[in-house]
């Protein structure tokens, strides 16, 4: 499988809240930090992460690419995302941040293995 097909099954099974398929992209060991810092690391902790948030049906959002690097085994992509849910008392609020990703090849198959959100 090429990078570009990988990166598009990772984003179609987070914009599909299908945290099966997601995790099939992603790598056992992989980190994801937040925005706010928080790391979350191993599939068992991904998978209880994303759990939660794809349960949520309010969140909603999208991406533009603003720089890939492909290497041999490496991957690198930067996204810009757009992102809209609703806080607490159910009012609307939208962050914008950027999303590192970084996707590595081993027997054919890229898988993340580095999430990183920062906040612009």
């Amino acid at each position: 499988m090429d990078f570009t097909t990988a990166l598009d099954r990772h984003l179609a099974a987070i914009r599909d809240r299908d945290v099966d398929a997601f995790l099939r992209t992603v790598h056992p060991d992989a980190t994801l930090i937040l925005p706010n810092g928080h790391t979350v690391t191993g599939t068992d902790e991904i998978r209880s992460f994303h759990e939660g948030w794809f349960q949520d049906p309010d969140w909603s959002m999208t991406t533009e690419t603003v720089r890939t690097l492909e290497l041999a085994d490496t991957a690198v992509v930067i996204l810009a995302v757009d992102y809209r849910d609703l806080d607490a008392e159910g009012r609307p609020y939208a962050l914008r941040h950027l999303l590192s990703l970084v996707f590595a090849r081993g027997g054919g198959e890229w898988l993340l293995v580095h999430d990183q959100n920062t906040s612009c």
